[in-house]
Order: structure tokens, then sequence, then C-alpha cells
């Protein structure tokens, strides 16, 4: 066995809070290293090239990019540097272990403000397990109100508190590697890096990236392989190609891997199937490019595997040597997708609207998505979709509704298991950053969604850090109630903790639903006469069924009302005439809000055109029988 070196490659994974600048970084490396042709038209954050992603101005899938760098730190000629670029954002958390799997170091991007935040301490715990060097990377140091050095000690503490919790989990942990981590100073927007440390609110005195590729040669290890090893290659991902069908992107790390070859693939089960690789691709840039053959170190993408799925293995058919399959955090929360059964179905050509579709579509979801589960409950029409959090499942449902589907979702539940013989439900670690004076009732938020404080630390700047175990439960809905308490300053990031006993009932809502009792028209003339004792989600002359819900109670009951009422006009003169300038404006709900605000009998109607809300069960009479009989239960 003889250890041998593939010098002109490098993997590298970039981590880092939401909107501390990953992608834009990436941006700045792939233009100085000229990886695009001169004429070509490159979008800004083009790694976001999901449609999604740059209207939400967040990354939702882990991609990667192959930069192919020749500047002034490759002696020896050109080296391939592949970046990973990873979510931010817990919900997405699956997407930033495979990140990892894949790489042989991280860049830890810190925002030059704002510090490291929680889903910094999550990525980087991650990243010292699996024993990877890191290069801190203090980005926007141009911000007014930067505080370069008082980051880079926060995050020195926290690599230093880390490595002390994992002591003893990890016991070889190179804990002088950890203490000496290399800096780089940047401004991904501007393009610019430097090892010196700049002035506050300053750009760093080098006007390129060279230092931080420099860095990256130097600090990230070539990938390591055994010359005598038979082929072992890792499936990391997945995507599709409407030409080849499904592809596995994968890693290799021992041995060769050539187009038309005959491997063996190692299923979950561990069961072995001689296969043929159709197709090989390397990329370039953005770009996928036909390959002959892939050796140690490359990151490839390979067709011919018709279910293939994250963590199998690709080995050699004579020596097959499998390799550990990756875990991915286990679903917490989910949701009944069903095709749309409202009385306004159908009301624009062209959308998608049977079950057959609906499927089909759930189905391809799967592909490419591996922390989401799809559960059969026993209807043609309708499907429970499980996943990581409710971001994550409201974003599926937001590109559906894009593509033209009409849907029916239901209310966001938890997904619940029994241990011997209890029933438990998922926890999530949350951390929050508010103002000091908002202490007490972030404490009394959390209390009535069953939290518990685990951790409380004021750092005498005038915010206060407080960490909470809580049901996930308890986090749907919370984030709107949260920014209304904080009156927009709080952050709040949650992770998973796992799973404990079923906390008890939690009351997200004290406000009743006001429901629409017939169909027809909205008019100015009714919302007037209301709107002293509620507040309303539509606008006049918007169309209305029996059973949808067009506004908030201010008290906790329902209450059915006409919003189609017309004023009864005679030829008698009025002297005063009707004041539309006191109608208030209504309140226009986002997708996210919609299943926020939604109980446990309403779901969410949603529409290419429209979102509303509606009860399950439309007809007001049917609703009242079966509230008095759950009435009568609960007496007994």
């Amino acid at each position: 066995m003889a250890i041998a070196l593939r010098s002109d490659i490098r993997n590298v994974a970039i981590v880092a809070h939401v909107d501390h600048g990953k992608t834009t970084l990436v941006d700045a490396m792939l233009g100085q290293t000229h990886s695009f042709s001169d004429h070509a038209h490159v979008e800004e954050r083009a790694m976001d090239s999901n449609e999604l992603e740059r209207e939400k101005g967040i990354t939702i899938l882990a991609k990667n990019t192959a930069i192919s760098y020749n500047g002034v730190h490759a002696t020896d000629g050109p080296i391939t540097i592949n970046v990973i670029d990873t979510p931010g954002h817990a919900d997405f958390g699956g997407e930033v272990e495979r990140g990892l799997s894949m790489v042989d170091g991280v860049v830890l991007l810190v925002d030059a403000s704002e510090g490291p935040l929680p889903q910094t301490r999550f990525v980087l715990r991650k990243a010292l397990e699996a024993k990877l060097p890191v290069i801190l990377l203090v980005n926007k140091t141009d911000r007014p109100d930067a505080r370069i050095d008082e980051v880079v000690a926060e995050s020195q503490d926290l690599l230093l508190g880390l490595a002390s919790d994992m002591a003893d989990d990890v016991p070889d942990l190179d804990l002088d590697a950890i203490l000496d981590v290399p800096v780089v100073y940047a401004s991904g927007r501007n393009g610019a890096a430097s090892l010196n440390k700049p002035e506050n609110g300053t750009l760093p005195d080098n006007d390129d990236l060279e230092p931080l590729f420099g860095a990256i040669l130097e600090h990230i290890p070539a990938p390591k392989y055994d010359d005598e090893a038979p082929l072992q290659a890792w499936v990391t991902n997945l995507d599709a190609s409407p030409f080849l069908g499904r592809l596995a992107l994968l890693r290799v790390f021992n041995g060769t891997l050539k187009k038309g070859e005959t491997v063996a693939w190692v299923r979950h089960d561990g069961q072995v199937k001689n296969v043929r690789i159709t197709e090989l691709l390397k990329t370039r840039a953005l770009d996928r490019y036909p390959a002959e053959s892939a050796g140690p170190g490359d990151i490839v993408a390979v067709a011919g595997f018709e279910d293939i799925t994250i963590g199998e293995t690709l080995a050699d058919p004579d020596d097959v040597r499998p390799l550990p399959q990756i875990h991915v955090d286990e679903p917490a929360i989910s949701m009944t997708i069903g095709t749309n059964t409202s009385p306004l179905v159908g009301k624009v050509k062209g959308h998608k609207l049977t079950a057959r579709m609906v499927k089909d579509r759930l189905d391809r979801e799967l592909v490419g998505n591996v922390s989401l589960k799809i559960v059969d409950i026993g209807r043609p029409d309708a499907w429970e979709v499980q996943g990581r959090g409710e971001l994550a499942l409201a974003i599926l449902v937001e590109q559906m509704r894009r593509e033209g589907f009409e849907l029916t979702v239901g209310k966001p539940q938890v997904v619940t298991k029994r241990v011997d013989g209890k029933l438990h439900e998922p926890f999530e670690h949350l951390t929050i950053d508010a103002p000091e004076e908002y202490l007490g009732a972030i404490t009394q938020l959390m209390a009535s969604r069953k939290g518990r404080m685990d951790n409380m630390a004021n750092h005498g700047t005038g915010w206060v850090r407080m960490e909470f175990i809580v049901p996930s439960r308890g986090l749907i809905g919370f984030r709107t109630e949260f920014l209304t308490t904080t009156r927009g300053t709080g952050i709040a990031n949650a992770i998973s903790h796992g799973y404990e006993e079923w906390a008890g009932e939690i009351i997200t809502r004290n406000n009743g639903s006001i429901v629409a009792d017939r169909s027809g028209v909205v008019t100015p003339f009714a919302i007037i006469a209301l709107q002293e004792r509620m507040s309303f989600f539509v606008n006049p002359t918007e169309e209305v069924y029996e059973g949808m819900v067009i506004g908030e109670n201010s008290r906790a009951d329902d209450m059915d009302v006409n919003i189609t009422k017309e004023k009864k006009l005679t030829n008698m003169r009025q002297s005063t005439s009707d004041t539309f300038e006191s109608m208030t404006p209504s309140r226009q709900l986002s997708l996210e809000e919609c299943l926020e605000f939604a109980r446990e009998d309403e779901c969410v109607e949603v529409t290419p055109a429209n979102v509303r809300i509606r009860k399950v069960e439309l007809d007001a009479q049917s609703r009242a029988r079966s509230t008095s009989r759950l009435k009568k239960q609960n007496q007994n």
C-alpha cells in the first residue's frame, strides 16, 4: 500500500451563515481565474441558478464548480480547485453534510460585522468532526459597522469551545492546527483579499484574490489515495438531465473511473449489481462537459444508474470495497400535498390539476432531494411529504406553484415516533440574538411554545444571546410572532436536537378566523361595516367562496360573515356619501405566512395566481356539527 497525492487538485467547501457572502465570493473567484469565456454573459451570484434562490437571496442547493487556477501560486502548472457552495440555512443542513463529505478542507466565511452565528457553529462542528483543515475568511471588511478584531477573536473562541466540547468524542483532535487557523481578510463583492488586517470599514490592501488562492493551495491538502487500491467512488449528490436521466455526482477516492466500463454498484441494502457507465461528465466553471476518465480526487457526474441514491458506492467488480454511507438528518416536519379541491379550481387554462401530474412531480423531486420523504396516506389525490423544516417544504410548494400546479396544502405537522411505547417528537436547539429589552417578552413567547432555556449570555453590548430547547411544533408559525415581538430586530436560528417525549398541547394562535358564508365578490360596503372587529386578507372585487378564510377575528372563535353584502340603493339622495377613505388596507399573506396562519381544521389553496386559506370542511353546517361533537367529547 503506497499513499500518493494528486497535487493538481484541491477540493474545498465554502461554508457560512445565511447572507454572509459565500456565493458572491465564488463569483469573484470564477471571474478572476477567467473561468468564463470573454463574451459570456454571467449573472450576479451565478451559483444561485435557481429562480427562487435569486428571489430570496439564499442558497438552497449545494452546488459544485471547478476553477482552473494558473496564477502566481501555481508553480507546477494549472491546478483545478473544486469549490462546493453550501446553503447557510439549517433547513438545508443535509446539503451541508453532503458537501463536506466531498472535500479535503473548508473555507469558513464570517461577516466582519455579525461574526460567527449559530449556523457557523453547526457547520464548523461538522468540519472538525471530519478532521478537515479550516481557513478563516473575514468577509465584508468594508462594511461601515465592521469590527474585525472582535470577530476574529469570537471565531477563535468558537473553534476552541468546539474543540474542548469534542475532546471526548474525537480523542485525536489536532488542537495546534485548530489554534493556528490562517486568517484571510476579504471583500467578496470587490474581489479583494489580503493576509494583512485592514482598518474597520476599509477594503483589503490588495486588489485581487491571490492571497486566498495561496492560502487554499498551502493549507488545504491535495487528495490522498492508495495507488494499489481498486476503484472506490462515493455518490454524494444527485442531479437530472433531460437527455441522460438521473446523474450521480460522486467523488473518486481510489482507482480510475472510465466512460463505458462496467463497475460494481453497491446499494444501501448491501446488494451488488454490475452496471455500465454510459456517460462521464466533468465540471468547468458552471458547465459540464464529457470526459473519458476520472482519477482520485476528481468530482464528476456519471449516467447509467436509473435509481441510484446518495451514499451508495461504485467499486471494482473484481474487488468490491464499499465506502460508509452518508447519514442525513431525519425529517422533522410533514405536510399533506394534494390536488386542488376548491370551488375555484381550474379557472385558468393550462394549469396542472390532476393527481397523476402532482404525483409525478413529487416523485421527480425525490430524485435530487435526499432530505425529503413521500408517504402514502391511503388517498388517491393527496400524499404526505416529510422534510427537515417548514422552509424546505414551503420552497417545494412555491416551485410547484410557479410550474403551473394547483394544490391543496395541509398545515405543517411534526413527524412523531414511538419509543418504548411512548410518543416522541422532534426538538430543535434554538439560538436567539435580540436586544436585551425584549428578554422578558421572548422568554414568555418561548414558554407558551414549551421551550426551555438552556443557556443565556449577555456580552454587555446591549444584546443578549439565549439558547432554548423547543419542540419543532413550537417553531411552526414562530418566526412572524417573534419578529413582531422584537420589532424586527431579533435573529433566530434552529438546529435539530433529536427526539424527546411529547411536550403536550401548544396553542400557537389565539385569534379565530373570519370565514366567508357564501360565494360571490367582495364589496367595499361589507368590509367597511366589519373592519372594526377584524382584519382582512382579501380586497374588494376579489372572488370568494363558502368556507374560505378571508381574515382574522379579534376573538378566539371563528366567525362566518357575509363579505359580499351590497348597499341597498334607493332614489333618495344622501347628504353623507360613502367614505371609502376609511377602508383599512388588507394584509397580503405570503405562502409561508399562510402555512403559519392555518389551523388544524384549515388548509392552504395554492394556484399560480393566488394563495388562499380555506376550511377543510367548506360547508358551515357540517363544521358546526363537528365542533359541537368535539366539545361534547372534551366534556366527557
